[in-house]
């Protein structure tokens, strides 16, 4: 009963303080936006979850029909995790940020505080992941909003049906981070039509208001910070590739995601902006180039690889990877993603295109939907000025919207994490 009670006043005390906007001492360890956004949340500043949990990992095959280039042989099946509470208790759908997997590091630690938390948990890879896009995307161009978020959808519901014997779920809820909080949005407003889960409440952790802006900005990141400008990139990206291989050499298998940006910062010594927002820019293109690759491999878009070309499961892709670098976002933009939807529909402009790609597209429905919250930095860099005021507005007392953080890099601070399970307590405090 005690337990219950401490429950229940944690989550008043949230909801005051997201209603309120009362002020208090908030004491993540970093105020600039690039050095929280490379380093994250030091562990003794993070919240205390379990080092180990009873983690399972799945595989489903959402296109058994689709033919798999030999190259991208591994991603036939799409992959997951989950975790489950001995009875009954509600069940958390993670999405992760663009690029990142299921099993990423800020994925590791959301899945466990949840499951800390008496919750059901499982995780989804982003649908710019190179296996998603191979296994479950089905246009295999990712970027558009209303689509990845409907191939989300039906993976969720796909992977339900092979859980739910396994699981007492009395709730279902929903969340992500950067786009994944995006797409979050998104899936639950086409729930509110199907109605194949009737979630609850859904938490928007980071998201980008416009995912055009903001890859846009991570681009810029990269490209306006390469000592001696555009003209040296490919020296720039050598030294880089070099550095990032020494980082993965010496790191415990890190991946070119979330905490591969602490190893390189440890590792380089990184300290200036410039520096650190050219470590984001880099890490941010590798992401890219991975998902840029599986798109036009898989499409056959001839876009890199030239149509009619096969590549084989052992084939080498080092010169693919040497164009892939070069390639920014708008470049995928007009090259691949905008004529493919063009094509679907002729009369879609690309301004047009541009607006589907932003929150201010369900603006209604962000403003109007009591299920919907929103935990978010006041620094994140990944925003354009005006953008954090103009979520502030669309949410009003369903947001909490931290002083510092940058982008996403103080999710596991204590403060941070105690907000995402306080703000799914509000309804379940058993």
């Amino acid at each position: 009963m005690l337990k219950k009670l401490n429950r229940l006043i944690g989550a008043c005390a949230c909801l005051l303080l997201l209603s309120s906007g009362l002020v208090y001492a908030y004491d993540y360890p970093f105020a600039d936006p690039y050095v929280a956004t490379v380093v994250n949340t030091p562990a003794e500043y993070a919240k205390n979850i379990p080092e180990k949990v009873p983690l399972k990992f799945g595989s489903i095959e959402m296109f058994p029909e689709r033919e798999v280039p030999g190259v991208l042989w591994n991603f036939k099946e799409l992959y997951y995790s989950y975790l489950r509470q001995k009875g009954p208790a509600p069940l958390i759908f993670l999405v992760a940020g663009t690029g990142a997997s299921f099993n990423s590091s800020k994925m590791q630690g959301m899945q466990k505080a949840f499951y800390q938390a008496a919750y059901h948990v499982i995780s989804l890879s982003s649908p710019t992941h190179p296996n998603f896009i191979v296994a479950a995307s089905t246009s295999g161009v990712p970027g558009n909003l209303e689509e990845d978020s409907a191939d989300l959808y039906r993976v969720m519901q796909a992977i339900w049906q092979k859980l739910q014997k396994k699981m007492e779920v009395t709730d279902f809820y929903l969340t992500g981070y950067s786009l994944g909080g995006a797409q979050a949005a998104f899936i639950a407003r086409l729930d509110e039509q199907e109605r194949a889960f009737n979630f609850r409440k859904v938490l928007l952790i980071n998201p980008p208001v416009s995912l055009y802006n903001s890859v846009l900005i991570l681009d810029k990141m990269l490209e306006q910070n390469i000592p001696g400008g555009l003209d040296n990139f490919n020296a720039f990206y050598r030294r880089a590739i070099r550095a990032f291989t020494d980082v993965y050499a010496h790191g415990n298998g890190v991946e070119f995601n979330d905490q591969f940006l602490y190893q390189a910062y440890k590792y380089r010594k990184a300290k200036s902006d410039e520096n650190l927002a050219a470590l984001i820019g880099v890490s941010f293109r590798i992401s890219s180039e991975n998902m840029v690759f599986a798109s036009d491999v898989l499409t056959r878009a001839g876009y890199v690889v030239p149509k009619g070309l096969e590549l084989k499961r052992h084939d080498r892709t080092t010169d693919y990877v040497k164009v892939l670098g070069r390639l920014s976002f708008l470049d995928y933009f007009k090259g691949i993603f905008l004529p493919h939807f063009q094509g679907q529909n002729p009369d879609l402009t690309e301004a047009g295109l541009i607006s589907q790609m932003s929150l201010k597209y369900i603006e209604d429905y962000l403003r109007s939907s009591p299920k919907l919250g929103l935990i978010h930095n006041e620094d994140d860099v990944i925003l354009l000025p005006g953008e954090i005021d103009y979520l502030r507005d669309v949410f009003g007392s369903r947001a909490r919207i931290f002083p510092h953080g940058g982008h996403c890099g103080n999710m596991a601070y204590t403060d941070n994490v105690e907000a995402m399970i306080g703000f799914f307590r509000t309804f379940h405090t058993n």
